[in-house]
């Protein structure tokens, strides 16, 4: 029997050290360390491993690249698109998957609706969280035709779960959620750094030998990070995030890290009784639906991934009732919006310092794109003069410091949104206009170099 050890454990980013410490060397946390105790693991063959893999293991040798074959992966196209787009086109056979969000979310909704919808193919649902009745009562409320090759397996021990797997031999595996698995080789409780760690090892080489996707859940702590080691995030193949408020009914899947696709996809789905649906158009649901234009209103044109957005700018001006003003952003930089306050106060008069300024992007998105700043700009002075901007207006462009408007990339796709959705007029960069053929689009392309051609054009 192998020799028992303990050691400790940052809970944070699973730094392993013989003796407890205060501050953790690596991520600087304080108070992190956890004593657990580890055993050696042995260098016995797994038990999913057949026979021959063991006796026909090849030894790697270097190769030159342009004499090495590569073949396109065929992907696994999932009937969910909203789904498919955030992976880059599809599921990649023998890739690791791993899904965060907040408890209650939905992330256990999506990847049971997902097992129940994929027609064809076979399917493992591990769960070690509910029972086989609560999943049975979830999934008849989710889906009423579903898979009849979806198999649903409650357990938590991983040499229980590779001996179903070599009896099923699934096409693709859902594990929810991984702080409840435990293997043998680690004495440590479930949910430990070293339970986690070891047992998301055992899926990464179950994944990467037999070509068989692997989905696997994470609870995130209070800080919304994914709980467990960091080192999680840097084994698996992508890292998705599941993000939303409990109390609406609109969620967000955004890629965090994707080796077979960009990172800087995002999915939109509304939350109804039947389970998640996908929104196909979500520039309908982040603009606010009003009969009359109100002052701190701005639509801007955004990308996220390859797709355009329309989203909704609001901002709130008042004089401060304290000695220091207010710098509030829900979903926009903080940092980003004090220095467009700097530009509007420095380079063209507006006496913001002694104001209180508030900003919200509607719908709950939190946005990077900076071809936003042009409608950020024009919500806060709408609000400041109580002039409301036409609601047929959108904008895209960035500020700079001096105050003149950048051009953004991909302006073509955001002027084609705008058309589609019904805006008359579009405020872009002047030095966008370069090689844009103008005629071909029915909305009116308003080129803007500076501010002070912004503001007079909206408010004289």
């Amino acid at each position: 029997m192998a020799k028992s050890k303990s050691a400790y454990f940052c809970q944070n980013c699973g730094y392993e050290s013989p003796k407890w410490l205060g501050q953790c060397p690596s991520c600087k946390q304080w108070n992190t360390f956890v004593e657990e105790v580890v055993e050696k693991v042995s260098s016995k063959v797994p038990e999913w491993r057949s026979s021959t893999t063991t006796t026909t293991k090849r030894a790697n040798k270097a190769a030159v690249i342009h004499e090495i074959v590569y073949q396109d992966e065929q992907r696994l196209a999932t009937p969910d698109a909203e789904f498919n787009r955030v992976l880059g086109g599809g599921i990649v056979p023998g890739s690791l998957v791993l899904i965060g969000g907040e408890p209650g979310i939905g992330k256990s909704t999506l990847m049971l609706q997902l097992a129940l919808t994929i027609p064809k193919i076979r399917t493992l649902y591990i769960s070690g969280e509910e029972s086989e009745q609560q999943l049975k009562m979830r999934a008849e409320r989710l889906v009423q035709n579903s898979n009849a090759n979806c198999f649903i397996l409650t357990e938590t021990s991983t040499q229980n779960i590779f001996k179903q797997l070599e009896v099923i031999q699934p096409d693709l595996v859902i594990i929810d959620s991984i702080q409840t698995l435990h293997s043998a080789q680690i004495e440590s409780a479930p949910g430990s750094v070293s339970q986690v760690r070891e047992c998301t090892a055992e899926l990464l080489r179950f994944a990467k030998e037999t070509s068989t996707p692997v989905f696997i859940v994470g609870h995130i702590t209070k800080d919304g990070a994914i709980a467990g080691p960091k080192v999680l995030e840097h084994m698996v193949d992508t890292v998705m995030q599941f993000e939303g408020d409990r109390h609406h009914v609109y969620r967000i899947l955004r890629a965090v890290k994707n080796r077979f696709g960009s990172s800087s996809e995002l999915g939109i789905y509304e939350m109804q009784g039947s389970g998640l649906r996908e929104v196909s158009n979500p520039s309908e649901i982040m603009l606010s639906q009003r009969d009359e234009p109100v002052s701190g209103v701005a639509i801007a044109s955004m990308l996220e991934g390859v797709r355009p957005l329309m989203i909704e700018v609001q901002a709130l001006v008042s004089n401060s009732a304290f000695g220091t003003p207010q710098r509030t952003s829900t979903g926009f930089d903080t940092k980003r919006l004090s220095m467009l306050l700097a530009v509007l106060e420095k380079r063209f008069g507006f006496r913001l310092s002694a104001q209180d300024v508030f900003l919200n992007i509607a719908g709950g998105l939190r946005v990077e794109d900076p071809a936003i700043d042009l409608a950020v700009v024009a919500a806060i002075i709408s609000s400041q003069q109580d002039i409301p901007l036409p609601n047929t207006y959108t904008f895209a462009g960035e500020v700079g410091l001096s105050g003149e408007i950048r051009a953004v990339n991909r302006i073509d796709q955001r002027i084609a949104e705008a058309e589609k959705l019904g805006f008359q007029s579009i405020f872009i960069s002047k030095y966008n206009t370069k090689g844009l053929d103008v005629k071909k689009y029915d909305i009116a392309i308003r080129p803007v170099a500076k501010l002070e051609d912004l503001f007079s054009a909206l408010f004289g």
